[in-house]
């Protein structure tokens, strides 16, 4: 009887990542921390003068509980907003970060390879996008539609010329790098043949 032929086992082997691509979603938890910050800085700034207003109040007030209530109103308040402010500003940066890198990775695998074209193509996408689901008139978000996809592909071109330098230069001290351990290994093997022909010496 013939043995039972085993199928072929395919194995699935992963595109290697291009050079200078961003990890997606470490640049995504960075976008929300620091949309988070600048939210809640800058309701933080814009509080300072609801607080004076606060401090007008209770010199004006000699009721000690008056001033009490007035003080805890005016903190539960600014807490609330500073708050409001850290999470819409990380959900905006997170939401903008997540999808321009995103796209900087789609248009990178497609391509096959990583250039300025890509983070260019990326930032006027994405930027096109968020001026589409701003609230507005037709005409209104189509020119924030057209204003976004400019100003998006003027400012991410020169960024995305300096991101592929410095991986370019990331490069060339890596392999500088690998160059030189190759050669450290090459005397290393130099010097342990000459210790091994001064024990063969020794032996005889």
């Amino acid at each position: 009887m013939e043995a039972p032929e085993k199928p072929e086992e395919s194995v699935s082997v992963d595109a290697p990542k291009l050079a200078g691509t961003v990890n997606w979603g470490t640049a995504t938890v960075i976008g929300v921390f620091a949309g988070m910050l600048y939210g809640g800085s800058r309701e933080a700034s814009a509080s300072v003068s609801k607080d004076a207003e606060v401090m007008l109040k209770l010199g004006s007030t000699p009721d000690k509980r008056e001033q009490y209530r007035l003080m805890r109103d005016a903190m539960e308040k600014r807490f609330v907003r500073v708050t409001r402010g850290s999470i819409i500003g990380g959900v905006r940066l997170g939401m903008f970060t997540a999808a321009f890198c995103g796209l900087q990775n789609l248009l990178a695998e497609k391509r096959g390879v990583h250039d300025v074209f890509n983070v260019v193509g990326a930032g006027s996408a994405t930027a096109a996008t968020f001026g589409l689901i701003l609230p507005g008139s037709l005409v209104w978000r189509a020119r924030n539609v057209m204003m976004g996809s400019v100003l998006g592909a003027a400012v991410c071109f020169p960024l995305g010329w300096i991101q592929l330098k410095l991986v370019e230069k990331a490069n060339e001290g890596n392999s500088a790098a690998h160059i030189g351990s190759d050669q450290g290994g090459e005397k290393k093997s130099g010097v342990g043949a000459a210790i091994d022909r001064l024990e063969e010496n020794l032996n005889k």
